[in-house]
This record gives structure tokens, C-alpha cells and sequence, in this order.
């Protein structure tokens, strides 16, 4: 895949052929397309692979949400992995070029989508629903508002690094991440509805 990712973020995703790719990685196009189907799907195992080395934290524990009893540290905590991982150069860079190619392959957009943080936003809806069963926070719909929470958190991450071509510094980003995670506690406390 790394042939893939080279020639994709230096050349385009419609000016790389499967030809370029199977030559570059020293190997038959079939069997690119034996273990991909197409180019489409590679492209997006490309990204799936970018984004699960961005999702490592720096001192390679297995991350998930940890519950401490207080979800605007919890949430913050989700919010700056997140923003580590939508930022990451390679997932920037990737994201960049599906915008790119938008207009001639909208099918890249949709596939970004339905994949683009999921185990996240699923992590996330769990929490904020075990929080509602516990009270702790009152949320209706844990997948709505996890899904919010996700698309606030990557775009102003995304906005103000200006796509990942610019670093954000640290205090930006817990910024981001505490601002966004005060929000939806705020939106969700006990007793507002």
C-alpha cells in the first residue's frame, strides 16, 4: 500500500493508474486488483491505513475512552485524539485530494464519509448513552449528538490548520477540543429539557 499512498498524494487519485501502482510496488496488476477489487478500494485502504497509524497514540497504548466521572474531561480526551488523527499529515493530505477530486469522483467523497470515524463516533454514542442511563448527562439520541460532537471537533481542527497545511499547535487544539466538549455537556446537562 505504500506505492499506493506515494502515488496517490504525488500525483492525484484520476492520474494514477493501477498500472503505476502494481509497477511502483514491483508486483502484477492483478494482483493489485486481487487484493483491492479496484482502484476506489484502495484508495480508501489507503486512507483506512493512514488514519489507524494516525490513531496510535504517541506512547502506543491501546486508546479508548476511559470514564472518569466527568464527561468534559472525557470528551476533551476524545476530542485531541481525534483531532490527532483528522490532522495526522497523511490524512490531511488524503482528505485534501478527495476534495480535489470531488467533481470527477463524488463516489470517494460518500465512501470517506460512510468510513470516516467511525469507531469513533461509535465510541462516543456509547458513552453519551451510558452517560444518559446514568444521568450523569441527558442525551435522547447518543448517536446524533456523538456524530455532532465528531463534526465539530474535525472541522475547526480542519479550518483553522487550514486542511492540515499548517500545524495547529497543542494549545489550539486542546482549545478546540475543550471548547467543543463544553458544548455538548453544556447542550446535555441534567435538567435543561
Amino acid at each position: 500500500m505504500g506505492a499506493a499512498s506515494e502515488l496517490f498524494l504525488s500525483e492525484g487519485y484520476a492520474r494514477v493508474s493501477v498500472d503505476a501502482i502494481a509497477a511502483r510496488a514491483k508486483v502484477g496488476k492483478q494482483t493489485v486488483y486481487s487484493h483491492f477489487g479496484n482502484k476506489e478500494q484502495l484508495f480508501l485502504a489507503v486512507v483506512g491505513e493512514a488514519r489507524a497509524a494516525a490513531s496510535v497514540p504517541p506512547d502506543g497504548s491501546s486508546e479508548s475512552i476511559r470514564p472518569t466521572g466527568d464527561p468534559q474531561t472525557d470528551l476533551q480526551a476524545v476530542g485531541e485524539r481525534l483531532l490527532r488523527v483528522v490532522l495526522s499529515p497523511a490524512v490531511a493530505a488524503l482528505h485534501r485530494l478527495t476534495i480535489a477530486e470531488l467533481t470527477h469522483h463524488p463516489e470517494l467523497q460518500k465512501s470517506w464519509r460512510e468510513t470516516s470515524s467511525d469507531a469513533i463516533l461509535q465510541e462516543v454514542a456509547e458513552y453519551l448513552a451510558a452517560a444518559d442511563r446514568t444521568g450523569t448527562l441527558e442525551v435522547p439520541d447518543p448517536v446524533r449528538a456523538a456524530r455532532q460532537f465528531v463534526l465539530l471537533v474535525a472541522t475547526e481542527g480542519r479550518v483553522r490548520s487550514l486542511h492540515g497545511t499548517h500545524p495547529l499547535p497543542d494549545l489550539d487544539r486542546h482549545q478546540i477540543a475543550r471548547e467543543t466538549a463544553e458544548l455538548v455537556v453544556h447542550a446535555h446537562r441534567p435538567g435543561r429539557r
